[in-house]
């Protein structure tokens, strides 16, 4: 059964979420505390494995006026070297406001600013992932 990998991009740490398998809802999975680009790849190259993801959604951080500054920029040269691991297909997802959207959602949650800061990476990728299942 097939899955979409939702992934949010950082310097520290990787977000990643993973559909269920009907492609309705988006589930946080973990996140991968950043090491180098060779095995950070290597985790992702092995989730995808293991969930059979066909299809990875990486949120693309963009300025407001629509144009890629620097963080844009990184993300998209951590997709080609992914590309070149992976046979899926790669989309990208405007990712503006997700990490507010999860801050807000987490703060709403009463849950505490030092636990908020190791689950935000992965909240954002599930709101990723749920915004491109929802567009489909």
């Amino acid at each position: 059964m097939e899955r979409i990998m939702g992934l949010d991009i950082g310097d520290k740490t990787i977000g990643v979420a993973v559909s269920d398998p009907m492609l309705i809802t988006a589930q946080g999975l973990k996140t991968i505390k950043r090491e180098n680009t060779k095995k950070d790849i290597e985790e992702i190259v092995n989730l995808v494995k293991e969930y059979n993801v066909t299809k990875i959604v990486i949120g693309l951080p963009k300025n407001m006026n629509n144009t890629i500054g620097p963080q844009g920029e990184k993300v998209l040269s951590f997709a080609n070297k992914l590309k070149d691991k992976v046979n899926v297909e790669i989309h990208f997802q405007d990712e503006r406001l997700t990490t507010v959207a999860a801050e807000k959602t987490l703060i709403e949650g009463n849950m505490s600013r030092k636990r908020r800061k190791k689950v935000i990476d992965m909240v954002a990728a599930t709101y990723i992932l749920q915004t491109y299942l929802d567009r489909r």
